[in-house]
């Protein structure tokens, strides 16, 4: 059960750095292109919040590549030093997408309102998930006498399925926040069409992650159903 497992998760970690670092790549590559608006992440961020009429979301830097999310707890869109600073394409691309998110909010889009939802229970299985594999590591020689096997399988499969939930359910969150940001950028004559081409590359760059997390999370679930199915004890 394990190796397969880990052969399993080895591949998509390897095919996860990959769709990681052509991202990475391409982000670099159109931070280059000094935006002909001249505006930052953080004016653009305001800007497109300003005009979706939202005043109680605030814009804040924060520390790191790539750790760019909008909180809807605190209600904050959070950009990264490089693009809250930054005055390019990769920047635009990256400052609107969040704000789409907070747009989703404001407008209460029901897959961002499940997804939300559905993170508390996922860290809760996450949790979970380790304290069973860590169980079968270094306790599988008393643990079956605890707790059976097929029991064991049951519940990491139904762990894997709400991770599974959640990668999916995230894939149109993504997705909308980035059209919403492309439609807005573009209407509102904030990038020139190469600039908007710049930008629309690196969020479906930045889109293909989620895909490459939600493929994996909806494998990993299929091969431990299959060993279920199966009774493979191996």
């Amino acid at each position: 059960m394990g190796f397969g497992a880990l052969i399993i998760g080895g591949l998509f970690m390897l095919i996860g750095w990959m769709v990681s670092s052509k991202l990475k790549s391409k982000f670099k590559e159109y931070a280059q292109t000094h935006l002909t608006k001249d505006l930052t992440g953080a004016e653009i961020a305001r800007l497109m919040l300003a005009d979706n009429g939202i005043k109680d979301v605030n814009v804040i830097s924060v520390e790191g590549q790539l750790t760019d999310h909008y909180n809807p707890v605190d209600k904050t869109v959070n950009l990264s030093e490089g693009v809250y600073h930054g005055r390019n394409a990769a920047a635009t691309a990256v400052a609107s997408h969040e704000c789409g998110h907070a747009v989703q909010h404001a407008n209460a889009y029901a897959m961002l309102t499940l997804r939300s939802a559905l993170v508390p229970i996922q860290n809760v299985s996450a949790k979970v998930l380790n304290f069973m594999f860590m169980a079968m590591i270094f306790g599988s020689i008393f643990a079956s006498s605890i707790l059976p096997y097929q029991t064991a399988l049951l519940i990491i499969i139904v762990c894997y399925a709400l991770f599974a939930v959640f990668a999916l359910v995230t894939l149109p969150v993504e997705f909308d926040a980035s059209r919403r940001a492309l439609a807005w950028v573009k209407t509102r004559n904030i990038v020139t069409p190469g600039e908007y081409d710049m930008a629309q590359d690196a969020l479906k760059w930045a889109a293909m992650t989620y895909v490459v997390a939600a493929i994996g999370a909806v494998t990993m679930l299929a091969y431990y159903v299959m060993i279920y199915l199966g009774g493979d004890r191996d």
